[in-house]
Parts: C-alpha cells; structure tokens; sequence
C-alpha cells in the first residue's frame, strides 16, 4: 500500500519521521494532527495558538544575501496595516493557513481511539527544531505585533500545514510553487464581496438601485470584453466614489448614498450616450470605442469635481446645472488636441495619476473651476515637456 511505503500512520519508515519514544532530556511541542502525503511526501497539518506562533517562527533572515533565503524580504511597511485589520475585526477576521518546514526529527504519533488510516494523531516537534516559513511571515508578524495590545488573542488558533525540511533549495522551490498561482480577486469582486468598508456598500446599493447604472455595471471583472454590453464596471464606479467622498467625513452611510446617486444623476444629464444604451438605441462597446466618457479615468476626474461641490455645500439640485458645460466637450476619442496626454496616451485610455490630475484639470478649466494644487502642478509639468 502506498500509506505504508510513505511510513504508515506512524511514519516509521519516512525519513525525520519517528514512532518512537522521544530520547531522554528531549523537550518537544506537541500538536494534536492530521497526517497527510502530497507528492510522495509526509506532510501534517494543526491548529497553533496565536501566542506560540509568535515564539515559534522567528523572522532571522534578514541579513541574509536573498539566494540564501526561503522567503522574500519581510515588508515591515505590510505589517501594521494586516495588524490593524485584527484588531478593528477582533470577532469577525479571517487567515488562512501558514505553511512552514520543520528542520528536526519529529515525531508522529497516532492517536489510540482513531479509525485506521485516517491520520489523526498528535505531533511531536523538537523544542531546538528550525521552522522556516513558506508562506505566512507577514501574517505571523502581523499577529505578533497585534497580540502586544490584544494579549487575549493568545489563545485563538491559526491553521499551520507543516512540511519536512528537505534543505534551502526544497523551501525556496516550495515558496516559488506556493506563490506561482496566486492571484489577487478583481478590484470590482473585492468592492462586491467587502461587507466591512461603508464605501463598498454605497458603491453595491448605488450600482443597483440608481436608474442610471442599473444594469449596464459589470460586477466581476475590471476591464470590459470587447463585445460586453455592460457600460461601466464596478471598480471604476467605486473609484469614482472614493473621489467623490475624499477629504469627507461628516456623511453617513444613507447621506453618502444620496449623494452619490445624485452626482450619477447630474452626470446623465450630460451624456446622452448613457441614456441611449440603456434604451437600446446604441451599443455599449461602440460608446467605448469612440468616446472616453465610460471609462475610469474620466468617471474619477468626473468624481473629482463632484467632490468640490459636495465640500462646497452646493445643493444636489443644483449639480446638474453647474455641470452642464461638460455635455458642451467632445468627448471623441479622436477629439486628440484635448485628450492626447491627458486620458489618452498613445491612442490608449490610461489611468496613471498623472493622467487622472490633467484629464480633471482640463473639466475644471472647461467649467470655470479652480484647479487643485496636484492638478496645477501637473498642467505645468505638461507645459515644461511640451
């Protein structure tokens, strides 16, 4: 059976993995685990209190020239922001596991009342035993440094998957195969899935109860299919969001709603390609060709504006008549004397934030507003390289 070449459920004959007795004068960690095999390799998996990860997986490496490492550079500026996320969710936050390679011989005990077979049992670790981490050390430093003013996480678990030390070139090969398909959810997944930040849940009620974007917003990805008949995707609404309420802090969730539902208002008043799409008169991806009006970088410039008329109180019925210039703009791709450098680079819509500053420095000087210091300070870049 191959349980029984790779040690049975003991391990006895799996290389580091022991049954037997620990030797006189041995301390030893002792977690209650699962026994596993993944490629032909014994592995274990265990819950580990909060309080002995911190003492347990000791960040060492930094002096270490990185071929010799197992892991990245530690990012000390990650830290307190993970930290932070523990403490303002105390009941509520989420970790996955952390994957490390113990360095020692260990020992693997099955545990008496277990069916056979099923791995169950408990891990004996070697108190002088090595653990590298393969992927975690941020959340570990995370958690240490949140257990320093919330002691009584000490006791809470985090999952630990531990592998067998097989030497540096195993751990570096295991980290590079642990990050080789991770990939980050969409902007728009994460402002669809955040029930945490107040700002995503106006985004989510706005996209589906305004009339204007209701229907024609794509939930899942960032950037739309060619042939999509969707108008706008969700990332880009948000973003047009946290423009709109930047610097604003004395709105609640019901009054940030209405407030932005009143700037997608206004703004529909001054394309009139949104409201044909929506009728059914034009396509979506033919707006998308030929204007820049749907795209993200203007819907932020746009949220930009907005933003300057919330800060100076001006009346939600008003807005549509102070933004009236804008249906004035030829908002043409081809329209390049205006957009070329500014929302477009190249032909191509481009979001950099140097883009973002003169693609709003150009409506504010369209409607007559004063420009921001950031976005002075990019007009007259602009006019330096011209």
């Amino acid at each position: 059976m191959r349980d029984q070449a790779e040690g049975g459920a003991g391990g006895d004959d799996v290389p580091g993995v022991s049954a037997a007795p620990p030797l006189s004068g041995v301390y030893e960690y002792a977690f209650p685990a699962i026994r596993g095999v993944q490629a032909g390799r014994v592995y274990f998996v265990s819950m580990c209190p909060l309080k002995l990860l911190a003492k347990m997986f000791v960040w060492d490496d930094d002096d270490l020239p990185v071929q010799l490492r197992a892991q990245r550079t530690l990012n000390k500026g990650r830290i307190p922001e993970i930290s932070r996320y523990i403490e303002e969710n105390i009941t509520s936050y989420t970790f996955s596991a952390i994957t490390a390679s113990v360095d020692a011989s260990v020992r693997f005990v099955p545990a008496q009342a277990a069916e056979a077979n099923s791995g169950l049992g408990t891990l004996r670790i070697p108190m002088d035993g090595r653990f590298v981490i393969n992927d975690g050390q941020h959340r570990r430093a995370a958690i240490e440094q949140a257990l320093r003013t919330n002691p009584e996480l000490g006791d809470e678990t985090i999952a630990v998957v531990f592998f067998l030390d097989k030497g540096l070139e195993r751990c570096q090969q295991m980290f590079a195969d642990l990050n080789r398909h991770a990939v980050r959810p969409s902007p728009s997944i994460g402002v669809l899935y955040d029930h945490r930040d107040p700002l995503a849940a106006v985004t989510r009620e706005v996209a589906e109860q305004s009339p204007i974007l209701r229907g024609v917003v794509e939930h899942a990805s960032t950037s739309l299919a060619k042939a999509s008949r969707r108008m706008f995707t969700l990332s880009a609404v948000h973003g047009a969001h946290k423009a709109l309420f930047a610097g604003v802090t004395k709105l609640d969730q019901p009054q940030m709603t209405d407030a932005a539902m009143g700037m997608w208002d206004a703004l529909n008043d001054q394309f009139p390609e949104w409201a044909m799409i929506r009728a059914k008169k034009i396509h979506a991806p033919e707006v998308r060709r030929e204007f820049i009006h749907t795209h993200g970088i203007v819907l932020t410039a746009l949220g930009r504006i907005c933003n300057t008329l919330l800060v100076d109180e001006v009346p939600l019925a008003l807005w549509p008549q102070r933004l009236e210039a804008l249906s004035q703009l030829d908002w043409s791709r081809t329209n390049t004397a205006l957009w070329e450098g500014r929302a477009l680079v190249g032909g191509t819509v481009t979001k950099a934030s140097s883009n973002i500053m003169l693609t709003t420095a150009a409506l504010r000087s369209h409607l007559g507003m004063t420009l921001s210091a950031e976005e002075q300070k990019a007009e007259d870049n602009r006019k330096a390289q011209a």
